[in-house]
């Protein structure tokens, strides 16, 4: 971690960019907390594509095709449920400075969602940065079960029929090692971001 910025501080978009191709991402103390610092952690959760795990009760779930699927249909919803104080989750590190900031870049095309909807509501979702060839998951949210379990599904799905190569999940949690989420050290992860961001992949449309 880095020293943080000064409060009301603005993220530029160049700088953010920049970071995420370097290994690093921001983060806030809480939401209420205007200070924003950069992340490089000692060792990297991802999810490799081609080892994605779906248990079986997601799978019994997507079979019945209980939720509308969109893409970017509604970004700053879906952040702003990410967001959201929770019975499990009382605090949040998307603050004002990260939040406009990725809803900046998702305007300029490099961040996107993945959004659950039932009868018009948004249900559950996730959103993170699209660089290269890697999408870098930043936060997901659900609103009725495997909403958001769904979305990853979906997330994954895209992922590999559009060519990226890298899933980066920031850390690991046993909620995502369920999906087949794996530390590597800093040094490899580094090395499999380098090869990533070589080439193009499209996110959406």
């Amino acid at each position: 971690m880095t020293r943080p910025f000064a409060p009301g501080y603005r993220i530029p978009t160049d700088l953010l960019l920049k970071a995420y191709a370097s290994g690093v991402f921001p983060m806030a103390e809480s939401a209420g907390d205007p200070e924003v610092f950069w992340v490089r952690p000692e060792t990297r959760g991802i999810i490799p594509l081609d080892g994605f795990h779906t248990p079986k009760s997601l799978k019994k779930t997507i079979k019945k095709h209980p939720f509308d699927i969109r893409f970017d249909f509604d970004f700053e919803a879906t952040i702003d449920g990410c967001a959201e104080r929770r019975e499990e989750r009382r605090s949040t590190w998307i603050n004002a400075p990260i939040r406009e900031a990725y809803v900046q870049l998702h305007r300029m095309g490099h961040c996107h969602s993945v959004e659950a909807w039932r009868e018009e509501r948004l249900v559950g979702g996730l959103y993170g940065v699209s660089l290269g060839r890697v999408f870098f998951g930043e936060s997901m949210f659900a609103r009725e079960t495997d909403a958001s379990k769904t979305c990853l599904f979906y997330l994954v799905e895209r992922l590999k029929a559009r060519g990226f190569a890298l899933l980066d999940t920031q850390f690991t949690t046993e909620h995502l090692k369920r999906f087949g989420a794996v530390d590597v050290p800093r040094g490899k992860y580094e090395k499999m971001l380098a090869d990533a961001l070589k080439g193009e992949a499209t996110f959406f449309p």
